[in-house]
């Protein structure tokens, strides 16, 4: 992924609401088009860098969960 990408991404989240990056992420997967993974992946990184361990673990036992189905 280019950092420009992501660079971008962070520039237009900076400062959002919760309710704002919800809104985000919600309509990235409704619409459901693949240009738009990128950027739920810099939210996820960015999330990553700045999780507690515990969150971290809970996050894989989510996701692990999610993908057993």
């Amino acid at each position: 992924m280019d950092f420009q990408i992501r660079e971008a991404i962070a520039a237009n989240l900076k400062g959002n609401s919760a309710t704002d990056i919800k809104e985000v992420v919600e309509d990235a997967i409704n619409r459901g088009e693949e240009h738009l993974l990128p950027g739920l992946g810099v939210i996820f990184e960015k999330w990553w860098k700045t999780a507690d361990e515990s969150s971290k673990q809970a996050m894989l036992n989510n996701v692990s969960t999610a993908f057993a189905q």
